[in-house]
């Protein structure tokens, strides 16, 4: 190589600043060599790792859960059945385990995560080294100063007509029967299976365990149960360790394990389950690292990386998953001064608010890359209900401020009546599903949640529709139970077409997993109402259960609501102690037992406060 001299510059004088140049470089080049290699040594160096390892070293990570079980649903009694996914429900109980591929689209958005900046990362993380230190700000007291009845009631609700109180004592029962069966045969794990006396675990809690004793800590709590209360509470001190790194579903974890969670702490003040909320609200942050802040559905809880079901239209986003965040991160926020958590949230609003809607309507999946819709489903049931729920809820726990959430619901409730809504010729009111601007005349019991929501919301529309939405909310409760057939208790969908009145046309649809919504909205229209309808019909469900569902070990799910001799799936769901009987034990209730003025129910059925900043002027 020639060098050619310059003007002023001596060779020795050149040669020198070239051999500084050189040890520069030199130092540089290492310099980086060593930062670079770092990165893999970091908490999120599976990120990184996955971007430039071969596909062999990867499978571990891009492993997914087997047995696609549909976010809740059946399971057989030696497993075989795949659960469905609540958010194919408001609760999907499933564990999905997308193959390595994912449909077009899933894998190009996984990647998208594995490329956010390390430094956002570092940024999140050192946001909350500090949140334990401002959670102190959240005080209990001023807490209990602002609600405006006692939680508990004056005598824990206990009604003063006898035979309300029998049946209020019957359903007690059942709860305790239910839980001593899952302490004696499945205690730590998620769930009872009790025909074979056995626990399950499953894969849709990303290694979490005592699914059931979380779901059930404000039950046993309101219900007096005191020492299986202490018992689950040891539990949670003990053996509750959030340190997974398994692949969990956004949606479930949060309904259930905080939600759970943050109502035991609300109910009791024990320290413990706020700091156990706030550490697993914390492992869900990553879900939302995507180009438009739409969570994944799922996530692992260890390395925080995300993507989208494998049966997701083309590696879409639930409605029902992320829009049903809002209650639980509002009160994360609240508990800890950090406002992270509900930024979250109101960023997913933000961009629903913003979003062309077809005929006003909300399809079911959205695309967390490009924030557009992925197609033109539509339900009030299964993937779309509980962001329904939300939006109304959100309202109510605001204490009636969060006026962006109370227009969206109602313009949503305007844009169901006139396009889903619907009479059967037998006179049945209710709710159709939407495909491109078909009409699929199918309501399933997910559904059956709408006669509640829309009784609660009925008060706060425009004045001149209080009556006609109360009046809409008993007409969908009225179709519910008529859903319910000679066994008195639903199937998983109902049709209103061939002939068909609120009756299951396939032999898929007829099965009964102890689920609540039908149940719930008797809750509610009992409590706006105080129609004595509701209480018998609550009644019918109680003795349907003892009869058909109750086994020697626990209650388990049938196969067949239609057929005279019961199958039985051999699952105790943990949402049945969480909700079923929590419904039917404020059912026969006096109303001041966890009040609507005070409490909104999440969708796990778990009570959240209404947030007032200050204490009411006339307090009780």
């Amino acid at each position: 190589m020639v060098f050619r001299k310059l003007p002023g510059v001596s060779a020795s004088g050149m040669g020198l600043r070239l051999s500084q140049k050189f040890v520069f470089l030199l130092f540089l080049s290492g310099l980086v060599t060593l930062c670079f290699g770092a990165l893999f040594f970091l908490p999120d160096s599976v990120r990184l790792k996955r971007i430039f390892l071969s596909k062999t070293d990867t499978q571990p990570h891009l492993k997914r859960a087997k047995d696609q079980e549909h976010l809740r649903g059946i399971t057989s009694g030696k497993g075989e059945t795949s659960t469905k996914l609540k958010s194919l429900s408001r609760k999907p109980s499933v564990s999905h385990e997308a193959t390595e591929e994912r449909l077009a689209g899933g894998k190009a958005q996984e990647d998208l995560t594995l490329f956010r900046s390390k430094a956002e990362s570092a940024s999140e993380r050192a946001t909350f080294s500090n949140h334990g230190a401002s959670s102190d700000t959240f005080s209990y007291n001023k807490f209990k100063q602002c609600l405006l009845k006692a939680p508990l009631g004056r005598e824990q609700g206990r009604p003063s007509d006898p035979r309300t109180a029998e049946r209020r004592d019957k359903v007690k029962e059942m709860m305790k029967f239910a839980w001593d069966n899952y302490k004696r045969y499945a205690w730590g794990k998620n769930e009872l299976r009790p025909l074979t006396r056995n626990g399950h675990i499953g894969n849709m809690f990303g290694g979490l365990k005592g699914a059931t004793i979380i779901d059930s800590l404000d039950t046993l709590y309101i219900m007096g149960m005191t020492e299986e209360y202490n018992d689950a509470k040891e539990w949670v001190q003990t053996s509750l360790d959030l340190n997974s790194n398994g692949e969990a579903s956004l949606f479930e974890v949060n309904i259930r394990y905080v939600g759970g969670l943050l109502s035991a702490y609300y109910l009791t003040g024990e320290e413990l389950f706020k700091k156990k909320a706030m550490e697993l609200g914390e492992k869900l942050l990553p879900a939302f690292n995507t180009p438009t802040g739409i969570p994944r559905g799922v996530i692992n809880l260890g390395s925080g990386t995300s993507w989208s079901w494998g049966w997701a239209s083309a590696g879409s986003s639930i409605l029902a998953e992320f829009g049903t965040l809002h209650l639980e991160f509002v009160h994360l926020s609240e508990l800890s001064s950090n406002a992270i958590y509900k930024e979250k949230v109101m960023n997913i609003r933000k961009l629903l608010s913003k979003i062309e809607k077809p005929h006003g309507l909300y399809p079911n999946f959205l695309s967390p890359v490009s924030g557009n819709w992925v197609q033109h489903h539509v339900s009030i049931g299964g993937l779309g209900d509980s962001f329904y729920e939300y939006l109304i809820k959100s309202y109510l726990m605001s204490d009636k401020t969060d006026e962006e959430a109370k227009k969206m619901y109602y313009s949503a409730l305007e844009a169901i009546e006139a396009n889903l809504v619907q009479k059967s010729p037998g006179g049945l009111t209710y709710m159709a599903e939407w495909r491109g601007g078909i009409l699929d005349h199918k309501m399933g019991h997910l559904a059956c949640f709408s006669g509640g929501m829309i009784g609660i919301g009925a008060d706060d529309g425009v004045p001149e529709k209080r009556q006609h939405y109360l009046d809409l909310a008993a007409e969908i409760t009225h179709t519910c139970h008529e859903s319910y057939t000679p066994t008195k208790l639903g199937p998983e969908a109902f049709r209103f077409d061939g002939g068909a009145e609120a009756t299951a046309t396939r032999l898929s649809d007829r099965y009964y997993i102890l689920r609540p919504e039908v149940i719930e909205s008797y809750m509610y229209m009992w409590r706006l109402t105080h129609d004595p309808k509701y209480r018998e019909w609550g009644w019918e469900a109680v003795e349907a259960l003892e009869q058909h569902c109750r086994v020697d070990s626990g209650f388990s799910g049938i196969r067949d609501v239609y057929a005279t001799t019961v199958g039985h799936d051999n699952m105790q769901q943990s949402f049945f102690l969480s909700e079923t009987l929590k419904y039917l034990y404020l059912l026969f209730s006096d109303d001041d037992l966890l009040p609507l003025e005070d409490w909104v129910f999440n969708t796990e059925a778990h009570p959240l406060p209404i947030i007032r900043s200050v204490p009411p002027p006339l307090s009780q």
